[in-house]
């Protein structure tokens, strides 16, 4: 049993993995950690059971120059009380998720020549795992081709863990298609709920053809403030089989059951819906820092396994067309539902905890002063930067 620290804070996308790969490491009989910022104590699952250390963390990406500061001087603190932490506990491996809260905890083991491992859910390697990328001892990635990866610095795909609920109906056949059968559309909008679906969805499923509408069987995450309006919308085109809700606690199992995704292209959603094997068309979120959902619907776009459509473009006639197109032409879902299937990775957790055991060592009782002063200040003008 090996002592190993997990590092991950901020949304969903950062968190989720660290969750599939904490059940995996503990199925394995490690000792796990978390590090985390002050939002640790909101977690819930795997992650809300593990011995918890809360540093301080601040964002400085999109801040003006005083909060860029501020943040940076969180970043710089919390890099000073993880270090002491680390040192205390000489864990075999400290394995980061990207995201500002992870970067004091992979800062301070990088200072004290700890093995370490970032992964990268998205398309584009993000800021901070940037920063960390020439200083850890391995990169993990959930695609094959990832952008913004410094010069030289080599990556391994493990692909995007997922929760084990996802894994448990990868198996599931994909729903017929025949004439009389229901036609099953699922709306995500990632973990905040997404405003453009619940305003061009419903206008586009009212206006398709009257033997389409009357097959369609509806489930749409909405954000809270929107339900209202959406229910409205889908009333005024007479569409029984609908449901709405701002959460969904069976989205595997709707998952399984659709014929048709339409969401965002955060990274969970991209790999839940690679590894069940459902076509999606994807929406990216074209203000997300580094414009890293682009980059995955790319990435499914290319496989054959679902069709990016750019928000600007993203109306409620372009949709209607699209959805006429595809349901008039049933091979056309399957194929595509096969080709998502084929590019996912059911056994990524497994696959990151391979990588995990292969790297981790005992650490050899901590560099020498000068070694390690010499990190600190690199690493610290990296930050700074």
């Amino acid at each position: 049993m090996a002592k190993i620290v997990l590092t991950a804070g901020g949304t969903g996308g950062h968190v989720f993995p660290a969750e599939a790969l904490a059940a995996t490491l503990l199925e394995r009989g490690h000792d796990l950690t978390l590090v985390t910022d002050a939002r640790g104590a909101e977690y819930g699952g795997v992650l809300g059971q593990l011995k918890t250390v809360r540093v301080r963390a601040g964002q400085v990406a999109g801040r003006g120059r005083l909060g860029q500061m501020a943040g940076l001087f969180d970043i710089l603190r919390g890099a000073w009380e993880a270090r002491k932490i680390l040192a205390g506990m000489k864990p075999a491996v400290v394995v980061g998720f990207g995201g500002y809260a992870s970067i004091p905890a992979m800062a301070a083991a990088s200072m004290l020549h700890l093995p370490t491992i970032i992964h990268e859910q998205n398309g584009v390697l993000g800021r901070a795992n940037r920063m960390l990328a020439k200083k850890v001892t391995a990169v993990a990635t959930s695609f094959e081709d990832v952008r913004r990866l410094p010069p030289g610095v080599a990556h391994e795909r493990v692909g995007m863990p997922v929760r084990q609920a996802i894994v448990d109906v990868r198996d599931t056949p994909y729903p017929d298609t025949g004439p009389d059968d229901r036609l099953r559309v699922l709306v995500l909008g990632g973990s905040q709920g997404a405003r453009v679906l619940s305003d061009v969805v419903p206008g586009a499923l009212a206006a398709l053809p009257e033997p389409l509408r009357r097959r369609l069987d509806v489930t749409q995450q909405c954000r809270p403030e929107d339900l209202d309006r959406v229910r409205a919308a889908y009333d005024r085109a007479d569409l029984d089989h609908v449901a709405l809700a701002d959460f969904f606690s069976d989205v595997p199992q709707r998952l399984a059951e659709a014929h048709l995704v339409i969401a965002r292209a955060g990274a969970s959603t991209v790999a839940e819906a690679m590894v069940v094997g459902r076509p999606a068309i994807l929406v990216p979120l074209p203000h997300a820092i580094d414009d890293h959902q682009t980059a995955n619907a790319q990435a499914l776009d290319a496989a054959g396994g679902g069709w990016l459509i750019p928000q600007d473009r993203f109306t409620v006639e372009l949709l209607a067309a699209r959805l006429t197109d595809l349901f008039e032409m049933p091979a056309t879902l399957r194929a595509a539902a096969g080709a998502a299937r084929a590019v996912g990775v059911p056994d990524a957790a497994a696959r990151l905890a391979d990588l995990v055991e292969a790297t981790m060592r005992e650490p050899a009782g901590g560099a020498g002063a000068a070694e390690t002063d010499t990190t600190e200040k690199t690493v610290t003008k990296e930050i700074a930067q």
